[in-house]
């Protein structure tokens, strides 16, 4: 697991059990082995983690991902496909395709910044955003 990840741990005051650990590191590595558009659900979670320990129970999965949630590790994403999906809290944006279902995630210091700037236009200061595109690929000419 990553020492950025194992840090944000120790910051949240988490104590990291194996099956934690576990959990967490599925989680990390889904990108990786996944592509960029894995966004995994419980099910799928718990589909990969048992894999490692058949131990960890899918109830488990279900309280590590919400207490990951809770404290800022996850981030829960609907997409608008009816089940909760999962992925590191990290500073992103999604454009999702509502045809095939594709997410592409990308980072826009413009739009970073526009965001900062309607923070401070408000009064605000900005300690989290999340910016979902949908849209429907056009068709090459």
């Amino acid at each position: 697991m990553s020492d950025q990840l194992e840090e944000k741990f120790q910051k949240k005051g988490l104590k990291l059990t194996d099956q934690r650990r576990t959990i967490a590191r599925v989680i990390l590595e889904s990108k990786e082995a996944y592509g960029e558009s894995d966004h995994p659900d419980v099910d799928e979670l718990y589909n990969r983690v048992s894999k490692i320990d058949p131990k960890i129970s899918i109830a488990t999965v279900y309280r590590t991902v919400k207490l990951f949630e809770e404290a800022g590790i996850l981030t829960k994403h609907d997409f608008k496909t009816g089940k909760a999906r999962y992925e590191l809290n990290d500073d992103h944006n999604h454009l999702i395709d509502i045809k095939t279902g594709e997410i592409i995630e990308f980072v826009d210091d413009e739009i970073n910044q526009l965001q900062q700037k309607i923070a401070e236009k408000y009064g605000y200061n900005l300690v989290d955003h999340k910016l979902e595109l949908y849209g429907i690929k056009k068709k090459s000419q």
